[in-house]
């Protein structure tokens, strides 16, 4: 069985490249585009109130199977092959390729080279942008937007802790499907953490137990190490030392740090078990 949230594929149509894999009334080839918004849903199906799966942010790159001819496509995200439906608005036409990524939690856009000037927009940790010249303290995008310089490093600028990451969305709201500091759920938190960090990250948190680390024995388990992974039934969280977690969730509606035994106890008084726990 393919994973439908990995596979663009559907009865009546399917990615050209999974013809021979899959069965479908006709295969495409699909088309590039680059979301422009600063945080894009992608949903489960092509509605405004349809639930949100992941986010998109500003420079990914999505392809485009199909159009529903009421605003919304079909399509799946270049980094982590995740497939939705997401607005048209967002899309515009693949331009020069980022050199740089978002390091703060957010940061801010300007028209100009003050920060006395209404920001055009806002940005989020991740985001990747085309930088195309410096001016004094600001980087200076293809848009000709005006972001300050060190909020942004180059792509391959890798944090040495993921945790440290995970440690900066303290407090963020809980938000099934978010991956931002405006809402972010258990799984994208890792994903976010672990990206900025270096590693490829799969967006669910079934998808990060079965691709992450290993799997430590019932006797490693009683000695965690900064930077494992717990995780239970559709929840994972981050192991910050001996006794303490943080993650993303719905109890807290935020992302919190917890006793770890206090929260394996509560999860669990609430129907779930730990599945596994993962070292990278």
């Amino acid at each position: 069985m393919h994973d439908a949230r990995l596979t663009p594929a559907r009865a009546d149509l399917a990615a050209k490249y999974l013809e021979g894999k899959v069965k479908a009334e006709r295969y495409v080839d699909g088309e590039v585009f680059e979301v422009f918004e600063a945080i894009a849903p992608l949903r489960r199906a092509p509605s405004a109130d349809a639930e949100l799966m992941t986010q998109a942010l500003k420079g990914e790159r999505i392809t485009i199977y199909d159009r529903n001819g009421e605003g919304w496509a079909w399509g799946q995200l270049a980094d982590d092959g995740y497939v939705g439906w997401i607005p048209e608005v967002v899309l515009f036409g693949v331009g020069a390729p980022p050199t740089h990524k978002v390091t703060a939690l957010r940061t801010l856009a300007f028209p100009g080279p003050s920060i006395k000037l209404p920001p055009v927009d806002g940005v989020a940790m991740g985001t990747k942008l085309a930088v195309v010249r410096e001016d004094d303290r600001f980087a200076v995008t293809r848009e000709g937007w005006y972001l300050p310089r060190q909020h942004l490093a180059p792509l391959d600028t890798m944090a040495p802790d993921f945790v440290a990451i995970a440690e900066q969305f303290l407090g963020t709201p809980y938000l099934w499907g978010g991956k931002s500091s405006l809402g972010i759920d258990c799984s994208g938190l890792v994903q976010i953490a672990l990206t900025a960090a270096g590693t490829g990250c799969p967006r669910d948190s079934d998808m990060q137990q079965d691709g992450l680390g290993r799997k430590l024995t019932s006797a490693e388990s009683k000695h965690l190490a900064r930077g494992d992974l717990i995780f239970w039934k559709g929840h994972v969280a981050i192991v910050r030392d001996a006794t303490t977690i943080v993650h993303a969730n719905a109890h807290h509606m935020a992302t919190a740090i917890e006793n770890t035994q206090a929260a394996i106890a509560r999860i669990k008084a609430a129907g779930s078990d730990v599945l596994a726990i993962k070292r990278l």
